[in-house]
């Protein structure tokens, strides 16, 4: 019996060193040079930025970048109320929203290090639903955002201090690339 067992194992193992991943006999050329100035480049008006040369292809995250004077609002200690300076910003995302009716947005809730897991959790999503809400009231149909909250998990700026605390007191609205 245990011979079988170690006959079994000892398949097992070779089987499975069978299937290991061999590397590749040569790697690819690095890309040419003038890559970058092509628009091929990960920086401006490369892969992802929904970019074409220099301009940003509309209803892209970078179109909505270009066009939005932030992508953010931020808000009072423990609070989800919208100021006149975050109407501002969520006005102009509303316009930018309704001249690309075919854009999904998802608006993410955040919170500083203060205060519990939970606690944290729930004041992002009254954030981004505060955000959302803002939104839906300028004409944005409601279906086409959703929210999420992080709470305190995903800080923008790091340190223990009202400046960092401020930053991370925040909803963010993210178009997908």
């Amino acid at each position: 019996m245990r011979n079988m067992a170690l006959l079994a194992a000892t398949a097992a193992a070779l089987a499975l060193a069978g299937c290991a991943k061999k590397p590749p006999r040569m790697l690819p050329p690095p890309p040419a040079s003038g890559a970058a100035d092509a628009g091929m480049g990960q920086g401006p008006g490369g892969p992802g930025s929904g970019g074409v040369g220099a301009a940003a292809l509309p209803g892209s995250r970078a179109d909505f970048i270009a066009a939005v004077p932030s992508d953010r609002v931020y808000f009072a200690l423990d609070s989800y109320s919208i100021d006149d300076k975050d109407r501002a910003v969520l006005d102009a995302q509303a316009a930018w929203l309704a001249r690309n009716p075919r854009v999904r947005v998802t608006i993410e809730g955040h919170c500083d290090e203060r205060g519990t897991r939970e606690y944290n959790l729930a004041l992002g999503d009254r954030r981004a639903n505060a955000a959302k809400n803002y939104l839906a009231s300028r004409g944005v149909d409601p279906g086409r955002m959703a929210v999420i909250s992080y709470g305190k998990e995903r800080p923008e700026a790091l340190g223990s201090d009202e400046e960092s605390w401020a930053k991370n007191r925040r909803a963010v609205t993210v178009v997908p690339e």
